[in-house]
């Protein structure tokens, strides 16, 4: 390992940021073999940056999400300031640590080597990082003084990882719309996530109905002339079907409605899809910034045994609902959109997964992945752990995170439909209730 960078801090906002490098291996079980630079930003409120406050790590939603930047970070972030030091760490692959996406994988021999460069970026991983970030920020006197740990929605998943793996590095755990299935197959994750993505379209439909004859019309559109994103590709119906994404959170539920405003324009030879709508479809759509959320989202949930298997694609099979080869203008039925699924084709039709499409389909096929979770120390937790449970979370099934819940000593949740998924960023209320709620106020 390398002498860990010197520490960069500039103020703003009220905020004293200090930016952290070190190097960490790249296979943990190799700590001598090739290394990756993992970056973290520690976040003090101005006046504070010198008591001895303890730490509190956000893990971010994701994968491939980097960590918030605290100019534009959500409500829980100013609330946590208030009893905390807040530890940004991009996750590897992610912002400033080590970013995986084609360009810098494009120096790989082949697809083999970039798939197995690739399935060291889960869960596991990232606490081992988290370990050695603890360490590294604690110093000598301190190395051992466990943190507390905030995750949303897929850092909530690592936060079930890091009690499995390195429960004594934590004081607390709070977690925020991110209970996983700890046995169940990726299948059972998308069965229940296609009915979800139903339920969410009635909702949004109910809320905007004239966008239903909007959006049938942009797919028969999409069917029947070549239309061209702003990077050059063709904008599928199927593609255009992905925008359901945004019905997941409140910060983007009516985002779709606002981009259908600006859908047809009139050209030369009739209605055409206009620039505005092109240029903010492909805002939603791409994943130049965050390819490793497409490589490794079914990843995340494999376990050993058998392979994902592009699980979203064949679980579709068994939604008919999600059938747009013919828009309702051209008798078939109503578009429906989808939501948090990733499919192969996309490794075809985004330019920016293009490069990473042989990777991914090996990704796909992989079988020797290691466990993420230890249902045994789980059972046995002595963490305090509370959880917020999104009752209709588009993202992550209730009913499955509240069979978690059942499988973790102690795990006090708190079901509520006052927030989506984004709760926790919406509003300092979140926050404050899980921490009352692990302080035993509560």
């Amino acid at each position: 390992m390398s002498t860990p960078a010197p520490v960069a801090v500039h103020r703003h906002g009220g905020m004293v940021c200090a930016d952290h490098v070190l190097d960490v291996p790249l296979d943990h079980a190799r700590p001598g073999g090739p290394a990756l630079s993992l970056f973290a930003r520690e976040v003090t409120a101005a006046g504070r940056e010198h008591e001895e406050l303890p730490r509190l790590l956000w893990l971010q939603g994701g994968p491939g999400g980097r960590a918030e930047r605290p100019n534009a970070a959500g409500a829980w972030l100013r609330r946590a300031l208030r009893d905390y030091r807040v530890v940004l760490m991009d996750q590897r692959g992610t912002g400033r640590s080590a970013p995986a996406d084609r360009r810098t994988l494009a120096g790989f021999a082949d697809a083999h080597a970039m798939a197995d460069h690739l399935a060291h970026f889960r869960a596991d991983s990232i606490v081992r990082d988290a370990e050695l970030l603890r360490a590294h920020l604690g110093g000598v006197r301190e190395a051992d003084r466990p943190w507390s740990v905030l995750g949303q929605s897929f850092g909530g998943f690592c936060a079930l990882t890091y009690l499995s793996l390195a429960p004594e590095g934590l004081e607390r755990a709070l977690i925020t719309g991110g209970l996983p299935t700890l046995t169940g197959h990726a299948d059972d994750v998308y069965r229940a996530a296609y009915a979800r993505a139903l339920a969410h379209n009635e909702r949004y439909f109910a809320r905007y109905p004239g966008d239903q004859e909007l959006a049938d019309a942009v797919a028969a559109h999409l069917e029947s002339e070549d239309v061209r994103m702003p990077t050059g590709e063709r904008l599928s119906v199927r593609r255009f079907q992905t925008l359901g994404i945004t019905f997941g959170t409140a910060a983007k539920f009516d985002a779709l409605h606002y981009l259908l405003e600006t859908a047809f324009t009139e050209g030369p030879r009739g209605p055409e899809l206009s620039d505005a709508f092109l240029r903010g479809a492909d805002a939603l759509l791409s994943f130049a910034e965050r390819p490793l959320y497409a490589v490794l989202h079914e990843p995340i949930y494999a376990q050993g045994g058998a392979p994902t298997d592009w699980s979203a694609q064949r679980v579709r099979e068994e939604f008919p609902a999600f059938d747009a080869s013919g828009s309702s203008a051209e008798g078939g039925g109503p578009v429906r959109f989808t939501g948090e699924m990733i499919y192969p084709w996309q490794f075809e039709e985004d330019p920016a997964l293009v490069p990473l499409r042989e990777a991914a389909h090996l990704l796909a096929q992989r079988t020797d992945w290691p466990r993420l979770y230890d249902l045994d120390r789980l059972a046995s937790n002595e963490v305090p752990v509370t959880a917020a449970v999104y009752h209709d979370d588009m993202f992550v099934d209730r009913d499955q995170a509240l069979t978690t819940a059942a499988q973790v000593r102690g795990l006090r949740p708190w079901v509520t439909n006052a927030y989506a998924h984004d709760g926790v960023r919406a509003d300092p209320a979140v926050l404050d209730r899980l921490l009352a709620m692990s302080a035993g106020e509560l």
